[in-house]
């Protein structure tokens, strides 16, 4: 009971009175019932009074081309392959793996595990943390996909809601634009409102489980907005449609609307997307009552939240590169709406919008688009208009470099795909070579990003990514001092990802947690307190003592009393060493931890030598003194251990190693280089014998 006194009592220290009396107030709305005398069930047509009939119609969105260009950078047919997938019943889920549904699918449906959902209750009495009893037999219980998420043995199991929400975004309704763009063929407009349609069948106003976030809803009228006006002109648009599809907006808007102060509770990622919902509806369909209110909040909301959740140095408070870049496809969406219908955002949010875009230049790699899997990393696409695989992140700075500069980041290739869709720009454009390049004294202040708590170094053909920070919002993973590594376009040393908020046992967001970063945790525990599966307290403190050329230095305070240091230097010829100071008064279980990539490998007594196409790289661990023992895992079957997850619902093998110590002092060293390279301790020297040879000091 002490103990979750005082992690309550962090709480409110780090969130505030106010978000603290809120929740208390939102709880009890919840408990009371009022909740659904102010969002009640019901008709559709019961909502027909949130349409003024005197007001203009729908206003008209960007222009949506509906024919592509001859000369398009990427490939039209895969989009008409996705696009008969999905009339075939088959819908990507988080934009990776088909799963077969159905056409039209059950909506309320978990159709991984093939468990429905409670559909005659308000969404306010539908848990987010669903539990059900498990069916009695075990065979019955999950689609054998491979790497989908797979239930236990329990005689209850949690549901995670997001396999029911992932359809019910209709993030489908992009490649059905794309392929009617494509082909001309009148079969995909019917399919968008043959969906559209059987959704508003199975889901009245306010009812079930398609109704308990405002950010989903939000996701989904985006979805609704974007196929309505491109399938606009097409046979299958009729006037009673377009009369029906006005009301479905309103009653939805209206929710979100009404619910709004919850997800400004948040300070996250759903104020934004559900003030968009607003802000977009209030200005495409003027006609109903309240568009003005919507307009005119929407508006307020993400101007203030681009300045509030966008830090100085373009880095983003949730602690998160997939949460970053779906924000950024919010913004940069909005941009182009409001300039085409002369209403503009603020230039501060623009700038905002701008200097996210170019922090994220910083991390790219221009030869795969991948970036550091870091923070939570719950699938989202908001704008999957593009061939690009999920964790490509140049069809978002592409449009983001275009958007804000006029010109092209990288040369034409798929990711000008957004482009075109959002300005109608193609190919032959202004191109600047790849992301910008830290060369210059003054171009190397770049390389820290402290607000955000992220840092860079640099090496001939490899760099080092870093997290260290002092919270100043809700962390996401308990991921302080971790290192990312790259090696000649390769990520060596990675992070795990996310795979599951909602699974079972380990897999209960489990890998938000220390053990399987790539840092040392103390007496198995983790850096902060997780209190559920999304709030940390106890935020630990991390400060950055030095950073240069080729050294990064710094600490936090998550294991007190224990001291946490850790320096990362860059050798010659794309090495890498980093050391690890821990140091305490009394015996502690220290554990330094290292998750390499699933690279064909051969584990020795102390080191991993891994093959990257004909060179061969050595990973070598040790301490300067003492005993310590050393475990090299792949694929833990019973534990978190050996796996990393690059797309939600998936996870796939990783290679773990491990160095453990009991000592009331310890210094851990880490060795990244090539397999001829020899790691020797004289005294408290650790020497390293290669072309050249360095004598470095435990210090």
């Amino acid at each position: 009971m002490l103990s979750k006194l005082r992690a309550f009592a962090s709480l409110y220290r780090e969130l505030g009175p106010r978000w603290t009396l809120f929740r208390l107030a939102y709880a009890f709305r919840l408990r009371t019932g009022l909740i659904r005398l102010q969002m009640p069930m019901g008709e559709w047509g019961d909502c027909k009074n949130l349409i003024d009939v005197r007001a203009r119609s729908s206003r008209p969105m960007f222009p949506i081309p509906i024919e592509l260009p001859e000369n398009a950078s990427w490939d039209k047919q895969v989009a008409i392959a996705e696009a008969d997938r999905i009339l075939n019943g088959e819908l990507k889920y988080f934009s990776h793996q088909f799963i077969q549904t159905d056409f039209p699918p059950n909506w309320r449906k978990d159709h991984v595990n093939g468990i429905e959902l409670e559909s005659t209750k308000h969404w306010s009495q539908i848990p987010h943390d669903y539990v059900v009893a498990r069916r009695a037999k075990p065979d019955e219980a999950i689609s054998s996909n491979e790497g989908v998420a797979s239930a236990r043995s329990a005689s209850q199991r949690h549901i995670d809601i997001k396999f029911v929400w992932e359809p019910n975004r209709f993030g489908f309704v992009y490649t059905l634009v794309r392929a009617y763009a494509a082909s001309q063929d009148e079969k995909y407009p019917k399919a968008f409102w043959t969906l559209i349609e059987d959704w508003t069948q199975y889901n009245l106003p306010n009812t079930g489980p398609n109704w308990m976030d405002g950010q989903e809803i939000a996701m989904r009228l985006m979805a609704w907005t974007f196929g309505y006006h491109a399938f606009l002109h097409s046979p299958q648009t009729t006037d009673l449609r377009i009369s029906q599809f006005t009301l479905y907006i309103a009653a939805q808007a209206e929710r979100i609307y009404k619910n709004i102060g919850y997800a400004i509770s948040t300070r996250s990622n759903h104020t934004i997307s559900e003030a968009f919902g607003l802000w977009m509806v209030g200005l495409l369909f003027p006609e109903l009552k309240h568009a003005e209110i919507y307009l005119s909040l929407g508006k307020k909301l993400l101007e203030q939240e681009a300045t509030n959740q966008i830090f100085p140095d373009g880095s983003y408070s949730m602690y998160s590169l997939n949460y970053h870049r779906f924000i950024l496809h919010i913004y940069l969406y909005a941009i182009r709406l409001g300039e085409t219908n002369h209403f503009p955002l603020s230039n501060e949010l623009k700038q905002s919008v701008a200097k996210s875009i170019e922090y994220l230049s910083h991390l790219i790699d221009p030869k795969t688009g991948q970036m550091p899997i870091y923070g939570s990393n719950d699938g989202a696409l908001v704008l999957p208009l593009n061939n690009c695989d999920f964790t490509d992140y140049r069809p978002l700075l592409q449009l983001g470099w275009y958007i804000t500069k006029g010109e092209s980041l990288f040369e034409p290739g798929p990711w000008d795909e957004d482009v075109f869709w959002l300005t109608g720009a193609t190919a032959g454009r202004v191109v600047v070579q790849n992301a910008p390049r830290i060369e210059t004294t003054k171009a190397a202040e770049k390389l820290s990003f402290p607000y955000g708590g992220n840092y860079l170094l640099r090496s001939t053909d490899s760099h080092a990514f870093i997290r260290c920070t002092d919270f100043t919002s809700r962390p996401s993973h308990a991921d302080q001092l971790h290192v990312d590594l790259w090696m000649h376009g390769h990520n060596i040393a990675i992070d795990a990802g996310t795979y599951l908020y909602s699974g079972e046992g380990h897999w209960r967001n489990g890998l938000a947690h220390t053990s399987v970063h790539n840092t040392v945790t103390v007496d198995n525990k983790d850096q902060m307190t997780m209190l559920s599966r999304f709030t940390w307290t106890n935020w630990s403190k991390g400060k950055v003592l030095r950073h240069d050329k080729n050294l990064w230095q710094g600490e936090h305070d998550g294991y007190k009393p224990v001291s946490h240091k850790r320096t990362v230097m860059s050798l010659e010829g794309d090495r890498w060493l980093v050391i690890d100071n821990l140091s305490a008064n009394e015996l502690h279980h220290y554990a330094l931890h290292w998750l390499l990539n699933d690279f064909p490998f051969e584990g020795k007594e102390d080191s991993v030598v891994f093959s990257l196409g004909v060179m061969k790289h050595k990973m070598q661990i040790g301490l300067m003194k003492g005993e310590g023992k050393f475990s090299l895992v792949r694929a833990d079957p019973e534990s978190t251990r050996g796996w990393r997850s690059r797309y939600y619902g998936h996870k796939e093998p990783a290679i773990s190693v491990r160095l453990e110590a009991d000592l009331p002092q310890v210094t851990f060293w880490s060795f990244f280089g090539f397999e001829s390279d020899v790691v020797e301790i004289a005294g408290n020297v650790l020497r390293i014998n290669s072309k050249n040879n360095y004598g470095l000091g435990a210090g």
